[in-house]
């Protein structure tokens, strides 16, 4: 798998009364991803949206649906989700006592996979499930909250992530990160490794279209 560099608007940072307009905005700027943050209220303190958001962004766009799973037990909802429309399911380590089966059962109902990790959980996590991972997802901010500051230590373990995934075998493994990418952040972010860039505020806040344009020039010059 070669490395994709997208761009993935999380739409918890939309305007849900102009949600479908703001969709068609990001796909006519070329963004090929939508980042969907489920949240349950336990895992994380928030509650955001579940099965029928992603439904109705289904029926809406052909967009990739990068489906982030901020729930505990995440394997309950692997069918449901396929059935919605999600195209990759990512869950916290944190979150499945049985990390290896969930992703399993992601496979088995044909989608990807993603592994995300909080700011203090070890890469060491991965070390095993690896062939089962089609993604890793570094938390660069404690999650839960849109509009966080970026963790600096995150930069470190982004340019670890994509140490360890070399030596393994994995060069090209999808590295997403997510919380507090923008005009400050994001180079350092690109330039330690990352491929797959979550933003929320940064692209929803102001001038869509000009905001994607931005993160656009800059993952250009990585393609």
């Amino acid at each position: 798998m070669s490395k994709l560099y997208q761009l993935s608007p999380s739409i918890l940072s939309a305007d849900f009364t102009k949600l479908g307009e703001q969709v068609d905005i990001l796909k006519n700027s070329g963004v090929e991803w939508l980042h969907v943050d489920v949240m349950d209220g336990s895992f994380v303190p928030q509650i955001s949206f579940g099965q029928p958001v992603i439904k109705s962004l289904r029926k809406k766009t052909d967009q990739f649906l990068d489906v982030h799973m901020m729930v505990d037990d995440p394997g309950r909802y692997v069918a449901d989700m396929k059935a919605s429309g999600a195209d990759l399911l990512c869950v916290h380590a944190e979150a499945c006592t049985h990390l290896d089966r969930v992703l399993s059962q992601i496979h088995e109902n044909g989608m990807k996979t993603g592994v995300a990790l909080n700011p203090a959980t070890p890469l060491s996590v991965l070390d095993y499930i690896l062939d089962k991972t089609d993604m890793a997802l570094l938390m660069s901010v404690n999650p839960g909250y849109g509009g966080q500051s970026y963790i600096p230590y995150i930069t470190k373990k982004i340019a670890d992530l994509r140490k360890k995934l070399t030596d393994a075998g994995y060069p090209d493994m999808m590295v997403e990160v997510d919380g507090g990418v923008n005009s400050q952040t994001i180079d350092e972010v690109l330039e330690a490794g990352a491929d797959i860039i979550v933003a929320g505020s940064a692209v929803f806040k102001g001038d869509i279209a000009k905001n994607v344009a931005f993160f656009e020039e800059k993952m250009a010059k990585y393609r």
